[in-house]
């Protein structure tokens, strides 16, 4: 658990146009497999994160991954 100054229950950090969008998402620089997945999250103000589900209910940080918008 934890507290973020950037994080409410009125304050919620500003999101980019691309959340939503469908993306590829590749583990380990291996483009050889691709995953599918939605970005849920992304933050273009703090704290900067960027959150992608992947079809099959994962749900991976965008430092975790490389991904590319389909």
């Amino acid at each position: 658990m934890g507290v973020s100054a950037y994080i409410s229950g009125k304050l919620y950090p500003k999101q980019d146009k691309d959340v939503g969008r469908r993306v590829n998402v590749y583990f380990n620089y291996n483009t050889d497999t691709a995953y599918l997945g939605t970005m849920i999250r992304d933050d273009i103000s703090e704290p900067y994160l960027a959150i992608i589900q992947l079809d099959d209910g994962r749900v991976v940080l965008a430092t975790e991954c490389q991904y590319g918008f389909i």
